[in-house]
């Protein structure tokens, strides 16, 4: 729940009411009446009006901020990859930062024999 005052970006419009996206505005009432499907009174500076608005058609300002950030951030790293021709980095930036399966680990599946094979099924089908 945002609190009174709060600037905040209209990022949609749900009921299609004519909202206007992309503009900013204050929290300036919060519509308690549990029949009503709106969430926020919203005043809109810029075109001088009060909109009521749902919780899921605005979003804070400095939410989107730290987004626009992080995305502008991640492209420079992937800009950075490739023209420094950095395989390694570029993986883990479009993998989403997961740390790389080691060398040992992948060692460990050794070629198992027939045998073995059969034997690792029967148990797991016994399990």
């Amino acid at each position: 729940m945002y609190r009174l005052g709060e600037k905040v970006i209209i990022i949609a419009d749900a009921f299609e009411q004519n909202l206007p996206v992309g503009n900013y505005g204050y929290i300036i009432a919060y519509d308690r009446n549990a029949d009503n499907a709106f969430d926020y009174v919203v005043r809109v500076p810029g075109m001088n009006k009060n909109y009521f608005v749902t919780a899921g058609d605005i979003e804070l300002e400095s939410t989107l901020l730290a987004q626009e950030a992080e995305r502008i951030e991640k492209e420079a790293l992937i800009d950075y990859a490739l023209a420094t021709r950095n395989e390694e980095l570029f993986r883990r930036i479009m993998n989403g930062d997961q740390e790389p399966v080691p060398e040992a680990a992948e060692s460990d599946n050794k070629v198992m024999s027939r045998e073995e094979f059969v034997k690792q099924v029967n148990l797991k089908a016994w399990i």
